[in-house]
């Protein structure tokens, strides 16, 4: 039992929890993303409506915008999202989202009502969920 309880507090220091990692330091999505591709409600949206627009995303932390930004809490575990906006024209709203990355893409499809995650990446009859593709940013 002594065996027991010492491995278990060994992996709880180090992090053995998948859920700890997700939201560690070592965050597979931590950098900053450019959108490439915007739908809303099955259409597409031009490139200039997303033009400049950048998510940074560092641990739990996540700041979206250009000239005006929206900055709050994100969550995620087993593909899903959780986004609350704390500063900005989303402060105090809550959106659901599913996330996928996939050959270097980052694809999220927001629910913008917030009541529950998106079941698939399509947007079409879905007047209120949203698509972003993103690219990471290359360091320079």
């Amino acid at each position: 039992m002594r065996q027991l309880t010492l491995l278990l507090f060994i992996c709880l220091a180090i992090g053995c929890d998948s859920t700890k990692k997700i939201n560690a330091g070592s965050n597979f999505l931590n950098g900053t993303w450019i959108p490439i591709k915007q739908e809303l409600g099955g259409g597409a949206l031009p490139e200039a409506a997303f033009q400049n627009y950048k998510l940074t995303i560092n641990d739990s932390v996540y700041t979206y915008g250009s000239a005006q930004t929206d900055r709050g809490l994100i969550s995620y575990d087993n593909s899903k999202m959780d986004i609350y906006g704390k500063v900005g024209p989303n402060a105090g709203k809550h959106y659901t989202a599913i996330y996928k990355l996939e050959n270097a893409e980052l694809t999220i499809c927001y629910n913008l009502t917030g009541k529950v995650y998106p079941q698939s990446f399509d947007t079409k009859g879905q007047p209120l969920y949203f698509l972003s593709v993103f690219k990471k940013e290359s360091s320079q």
